[in-house]
């Protein structure tokens, strides 16, 4: 359903991300007048930085176990996906004149690897479609009916036909994205849940001698046994690093919403590392047992396991003195190495956010605040998550077209009011 042809709306969006540019997209498409509002001097700030070591659009798996990826949300969530899914983005992204392809993992990306060509032609495409961007203008709340920003030249009031918010979490906040907006939607009596980091690191308060030794130093091919959101025990894969204060890297950031969670409601998460995921258990525990000589334990496990560097320090940092002389018990450790969580790493080192406007405030169809008629929420200012791996922006982008659709349909609608509060 789209609005009478017969009067020109204008709809102002906050928030110049991807969520914002797609929502700017779908309404100039229609004849909407689009004014785009962002605090930074331009947009797609964090895009940009995202794909700087390669724009990861999308992920070529089966459908069913996309939606999957958005765990407690992947009801909401999928109900954006079905009308633009990953193969629409990538559709999307071929008519911006870009060629992507399926890595070895399964993700998409373009063929030249970079997000800076494809925001160009994005932004040549809205340009021409008419929508005009206001840079470095941040938003303020509103004033007798009116949106406020801090612009350039003083306070401006600007009033729409409506608005989508698209302000992001609060990941990054160099690049915009600082959740400055919480307390404006608050104090509209908005439900909002706290923000929290997602894709994270985590502090394991290592001993100064560990951290001085290996900090920066990677774990590559190892697998953790951890809790899963359900509480129950699973096994991935992967590769992550260790920090001066903890760990980071992909292989943390998939598990990083469980151990989130298991640390708010315990205080701390146990993780459980394989040293040597292509050996099994009783391949450790007879090369451990093997006869050493007058070899140090550390030389020994170096020739017999190629357990050495960071790995060896590992060893070391996390058992008691007694259980690194044990063979027996070093050999599980080895299979099953406890690595203590104590906290998530501030909200503004993640690369995305957890938390954001309840889904119970806003309209399941349209995308609009129940509290705020007129005013529409997309991308990752509403309460979900996901890992990396293309699909925060597939989300991202579908959740923009679904809310600039609930703009549509509501600007279609007989008797709206004439402004947005």
């Amino acid at each position: 359903m789209t609005p009478n042809t017969a009067r020109i709306f204008r709809v102002a969006i906050i928030g110049g991300g991807p969520a914002g540019l797609m929502a700017a997209e779908v309404l100039s498409q229609e004849g909407v007048q689009v004014d785009l509002y962002d605090a930074m001097p331009s947009v797609g700030r964090k895009f940009l930085l995202a794909g700087k070591g390669g724009m990861n659009i999308t992920h070529s798996e089966p459908y069913p176990d996309f939606v999957q990826r958005y765990g407690k949300r992947a009801a909401q969530v999928g109900r954006w996906l079905a009308k633009f899914d990953p193969q629409a983005v990538r559709d999307w992204v071929h008519g911006l004149g870009v060629d992507t392809f399926v890595g070895s993992s399964g993700r998409v990306f373009p063929t030249d690897m970079k997000a800076a060509p494809l925001l160009r032609a994005w932004l040549q495409r809205l340009r021409a479609a008419g929508v005009r961007l206001h840079m470095r203008h941040r938003w303020i709340g509103w004033q007798a009916g009116a949106l406020a920003f801090a612009a350039p030249h003083g306070e401006q009031l600007v009033r729409a036909d409506a608005v989508i918010l698209a302000l992001g979490g609060a990941s990054w906040a160099r690049l915009g994205s600082d959740g400055a907006w919480v307390p404006l939607l608050e104090a509209k009596s908005v439900a909002v849940a706290p923000l929290a980091p997602s894709n994270c690191g985590f502090d394991a308060d290592w001993s100064e001698h560990f951290s001085s030794r290996y900090a920066g130093a990677p774990l590559t091919s190892v697998a953790i046994t951890s809790l899963d959101a359900h509480g129950v025990a699973a096994r991935k894969l992967g590769q992550f690093v260790v920090t001066a204060t903890g760990v980071e890297g992909s292989l943390i950031y998939a598990l990083s919403a469980a151990l989130r969670e298991q640390i708010a409601a315990a205080g701390s998460a146990t993780i459980h590392l394989d040293l040597v995921p292509g050996f099994s258990a009783q391949r450790v525990a007879d090369e451990v047992a093997h006869p050493r000589g007058a070899r140090s334990m550390s030389s020994h496990l170096q020739s017999r396991l190629g357990i050495k560097g960071v790995k060896s320090g590992l060893l070391r940092e996390c058992l008691s003195a007694a259980r690194f002389a044990d063979p027996q018990q070093l050999a599980a450790a080895i299979k099953m190495l406890p690595v203590t969580l104590k906290r998530a790493r501030p909200i503004d080192e993640a690369i995305s956010s957890a938390g954001g406007v309840s889904f119970d405030a806003v309209d399941a169809d349209t995308g609009m605040l129940l509290k705020l008629p007129g005013v529409f929420v997309a991308g990752e200012m509403l309460d979900w998550e996901a890992p990396t791996g293309g699909y925060l922006l597939s989300a991202c982008l579908a959740s923009g077209r679904a809310a600039a659709r609930g703009a549509l349909a509501w600007l279609a609608a007989p008797m709206q009011a004439e402004d947005v509060r």
